[in-house]
């Protein structure tokens, strides 16, 4: 699973992991497991996440997500979706550690059920707390630079901001604030949850952002394995685009074929010719 296309020195390091691919998938809401290996196949990704509330910990004899992830060459990224205060934060994350063996978790604190926005006080605190712990935390925020810059004081290995509210599809929303963040921190940002099409995908990347990561957008297409593939090439184009540098936006119209050598002629009255 190796996406050569850019060349095999643009990689993506976080932490103390490589990727050649920058598009990173959830793993929930596909119509089956079959179709969700299928699609990570399809969209040769290397980093997978996996809520820990599905990993089947509680009956580990029956056949859950984790044994499908396991069929496919991918980093696990266990989170902790369903979150919503630190305490259970930090115990999702301790618990899929010990479940899958993984010192690395995505970190997620909801402060509002509703619209799942992050609560970026909580996350910035269960960053603390995990990176003592010794963990490698990508924490899910919202396209805030304070916040961004907090969780990166915090000790995260990465920032994740979102696109869109979870699961939404409605695309990059506030690439404003997107484009602040890449420009201000110093360690990889990711952009998490919104993402509807692949021309959402190629415009994070074009940004500069380090990679996006799809579950909904993918899982609930209509062919979710066509949508992964297309996915992979949406993001290839954007980190080419934004590696190639986009020409300059001008106010006024700038030909394209040169004007000098033609031959102006004076204009005739209509009444005279």
């Amino acid at each position: 699973m190796a996406q050569t296309v850019l060349g095999d020195q643009d990689v993506l390091t976080i932490a103390d992991k490589t990727f050649r691919s920058r598009l990173f998938l959830g793993s929930s809401k596909y119509p089956s497991y079959e179709v969700m290996v299928k699609a990570i196949e399809a969209a040769e990704t290397e980093l997978v996440t996996v809520a820990v509330r599905y990993m089947n910990l509680d009956d580990p004899g029956q056949e859950g997500v984790l044994d499908y992830l396991r069929r496919v060459n991918c980093h696990l990224l266990p989170n902790t979706a369903g979150a919503t205060t630190v305490k259970q934060a930090v115990r999702m994350a301790h618990l899929a550690r010990e479940a899958t063996g993984t010192h690395w978790i995505k970190l997620e604190v909801i402060g509002d059920e509703r619209s799942l926005w992050p609560d970026t006080a909580m996350t910035v605190e269960a960053t603390k707390i995990l990176v003592e712990d010794g963990f490698v935390v990508l924490p899910y925020t919202s396209p805030d630079l304070v916040a961004a810059l907090r969780l990166e004081e915090a000790g995260a290995a990465a920032v994740m901001p979102l696109a869109a509210p979870i699961g939404t599809g409605q695309g990059l929303l506030d690439w404003v604030g997107i484009r602040r963040i890449v420009e201000r921190v110093s360690v990889p940002v990711v952009v998490d949850a919104g993402l509807g099409v692949p021309s959402d995908a190629a415009k994070a990347m074009e940004l500069g952002v380090a990679a996006v990561l799809v579950n909904t957008a993918i899982a609930e297409a209509q062919d979710p394995v066509a949508m992964a593939r297309a996915m992979k090439h949406g993001v290839i184009a954007g980190r080419m685009a934004y590696r190639a540098g986009r020409m300059p936006i001008r106010d006024e119209a700038s030909p394209s074929s040169p004007v000098a050598g033609v031959i102006r002629e004076r204009a005739t009255d209509p009444a005279t010719a």
